[in-house]
């Protein structure tokens, strides 16, 4: 066994699943809560959902801008720095009265959150060739479990202790994360030498020279885009039109959590070599994950459920998918391609989470099924094009 694959080891893996689903859940304690937000700090309904996507916001920039030092600082020390500046974000998000300061820390939120995808890319040097699939996927269970119990867990805190609890619940645990890193995470030094600016320079020619970065953050970007939307909306759905509180839409959101297992069973795909096909399905049932909202009116709860699952279980099946294909492309580049992939989607998850309010507001569950099939659709439609583009030049 050489040193590179005994530095992942099972514990190992388990202690970066926890982290990175730690650290990723600052970016969604306030979307199922945004209700209970808003006019304590006195925005209005249509801008509630700028705290969703200023907080997604702020994680794209934070991965265009500081997630590429990953490739020229050292690791373990620029992970804790961000996680501090988190901890500070997050006691800021729970004392702050002001509509305006609030938006800007939860901008703050999501740019210091970032650490865990400095965290991935380490990992993924670290896993020999042959099982990256199998631990980046790992990995990525534990972040998309971060991502889809935050909701569940921040509603049952709200409705019981408050919303500003959350935030401060959720420094409190940064503050465990950050000594959990420097104890734990092994030093990673990157052999690249380059100044700032030219590391960030190379950002545009990685995108330009990597046809399958291109695509893979296209797709993911679209059905991130639909992740958000969904997941925006359905909490207003759900108090308005179904009469549920705070903590039965938590529940709500746990069942989403099933979709978590796709994680680990697309990383073995894609080692297996399946990654085409399981894209194509990924895509395909995403677009048709809002069927169930046709059912009969007794059963639209669980209708709604229903599409919570398939379309979470999609949307990280072809996130890890991805990452897969972009982790093989140049591995000195990793992080800076790693930041490529990662911001598009979040930007895509932005525009998804910033016109939920107002889709939902003008035309109901509706209007947000037809853009939330909408998205996926388009990344399948362009999926389909390039693969059969890859077949005739190969034919």
């Amino acid at each position: 066994m050489t040193a590179t694959t005994h530095a992942m080891t099972r514990g190992m893996v388990l202690l970066f699943a926890f982290c990175c689903g730690a650290i990723v859940a600052n970016i969604y304690y306030a979307q199922p809560i945004i209700g209970l937000i808003a006019p304590d700090i006195g925005l209005t309904d249509t801008m509630a959902s700028f705290i969703v996507s200023l907080t997604q916001i702020g994680y794209a920039l934070g991965l265009f801008f500081l997630v590429p030092l990953a490739d020229l600082l050292e690791n373990r020390r620029l992970m804790i720095i961000t996680t501090v500046v988190a901890i500070a974000s997050l006691l800021g998000a729970a004392f702050t009265d002001q509509p305006n300061v609030f938006l800007l820390i939860s901008l703050l939120v999501g740019f210091s959150s970032v650490s865990v995808q400095i965290l991935i890319p380490l990992a993924a040097h670290l896993a020999p060739e042959e099982s990256r699939g199998r631990v980046v996927g790992g990995i990525m269970g534990g972040l998309l479990l971060g991502i889809l119990l935050a909701r569940p867990v921040s509603s049952v805190v709200a409705d019981h202790l408050g919303w500003r609890a959350m935030f401060m619940i959720a420094a409190a645990l940064m503050a465990a994360i950050s000594i959990v890193l420097a104890l734990t995470v092994p030093k990673r030094q990157p052999d690249h030498s380059a100044s700032y600016g030219q590391l960030i320079g190379s950002l545009w020619t990685l995108l330009r020279q990597q046809p399958v970065l291109r695509q893979r953050a296209f797709y993911q970007a679209c059905m991130f885009a639909t992740f958000s939307l969904f997941w925006t909306a359905v909490p207003l759905e759900l108090a308005r039109n179904h009469g549920l509180s705070q903590s039965e839409i938590a529940i709500f959101a746990l069942v989403g959590a099933i979709g978590a297992i796709a994680a680990p069973i697309s990383g073995r795909l894609a080692d297996a070599g399946h990654t085409r096909v399981a894209s194509l399905l990924a895509m395909l049932f995403a677009s048709l994950s809002f069927l169930p909202a046709f059912i009969h009116p007794a059963y639209s709860v669980i209708g709604l459920a229903v599409t919570g699952v398939v379309l979470d279980f999609c949307v990280q099946m072809n996130m890890v998918l991805g990452q897969r294909a972009v982790y093989s492309l140049d591995a000195k580049s990793r992080g800076r391609l790693n930041a490529l992939y990662m911001t598009s989607i979040f930007i895509g998850g932005a525009f998804g989470s910033s016109v939920a309010s107002a889709v939902y507001e003008h035309g109901g569950w509706l209007w947000i099924v037809i853009v939330g099939s909408a998205f996926p659709l388009l990344a399948l439609v362009r999926f389909l094009s390039v693969s059969q583009k890859t077949v005739m030049a190969t034919a």
